[in-house]
C-alpha cells in the first residue's frame, strides 16, 4: 500500500498550499473543520483539533493507511489585541492550547500505528519564531506560549520516538501573507509552502529535534 501526506488545517493559507503541492506527487490526505468540495488527488477528512475525540476518528477514518508525512498545521491566534492590565482572558487559553498543543499531541498519538506503517516516516509540526524563548518580543502571550509547549513537544517526541524509525522537525513558516500573517507580512504563501516541503523533504532521523525556518536556517530554541 503506498504511503500517504497528511496534512492537518490544510483548507486554506500555507496548509493548503501545501497540499496542492503534495497533491500533484502522490495520495494525500487534508483535514478541515468544515466540509471541503471535492479536489482532485486530495482525500479530505473532517477534524477539529479542539475535540479529545477527533484524532482517534481521524485514525479510524483512515482504516490503517500508511503516513510517509504527518504536517500539524492547524492552529489559531486570537490574543493579537489582547492588553496586558485586563485582557487574555482564561477561556482564549484553553482554546489556543487545545487547538495547538493539545491538538497535535493527540493527533501524532492516534496516528502512530499508521506512521508506523510507513517509508521513511516523518512528523512536521508548525511552529513560530514566536515561541522561542531567546527571541522575546511581548504581547500575544497566548500564542507565544502554546508555541513554546509545542516545540518543547516536538523536542521530546523527536527523543521518543527516534527509536521506532520516526523523524520529528518543527518549523518556524515565516511571516507569511495570509489571514492570520496579515496583509503586511514578508513572505508569500507560495514562497513558504516551497521552503517547508524542501525542509520536510530533508528531514531524517540525523535531523531529527530540529528546529528551522522555512528557508532551511536553525532557529534558536
Amino acid at each position: 500500500m503506498t504511503g500517504a501526506v497528511l496534512i492537518t488545517g490544510a483548507n486554506r493559507g500555507i496548509g493548503r498550499a501545501m497540499l496542492d503541492r503534495y497533491a500533484a506527487r502522490g495520495p494525500v490526505v487534508g483535514t478541515a473543520r468544515s466540509p471541503q468540495p471535492d479536489t482532485p488527488g486530495v482525500r479530505w477528512e473532517p477534524f477539529d483539533a479542539t475535540r479529545p475525540e477527533a484524532a482517534s476518528s481521524l485514525a479510524s477514518c483512515l482504516d490503517g493507511l500508511p503516513l510517509n508525512l504527518l504536517v500539524c498545521n492547524a492552529g489559531i491566534f486570537v490574543d493579537r489585541h489582547e492588553a496586558l492590565d485586563d485582557g487574555f482572558e482564561a477561556a482564549l487559553w484553553a482554546d489556543t492550547f487545545a487547538t495547538n498543543v493539545t491538538g497535535v499531541f493527540l493527533t501524532v498519538q492516534a496516528l502512530l500505528p499508521n506512521l508506523a506503517r510507513g517509508t521513511r516516516p516523518r512528523i512536521a509540526i508548525i511552529s513560530s519564531q514566536m515561541g522561542s524563548s531567546q527571541r522575546t518580543g511581548g504581547g500575544s502571550y497566548i500564542y507565544r506560549a502554546s508555541k513554546a509547549a509545542v516545540t518543547n513537544l516536538g523536542r521530546n517526541l523527536a527523543t521518543d520516538l527516534a527509536p521506532r524509525g520516526i523523524a520529528v522537525g518543527m518549523y518556524h513558516p515565516g511571516w507569511v501573507r495570509t489571514d492570520m500573517g496579515g496583509a503586511g507580512a514578508s513572505i508569500s504563501v507560495d514562497d513558504s509552502a516551497d521552503g517547508l516541503v524542501a525542509r520536510f523533504d530533508a528531514l531524517s532521523l540525523d535531523t531529527t529535534g530540529c528546529f528551522e525556518t522555512w528557508d532551511g536556517q536553525a532557529h534558536p530554541f
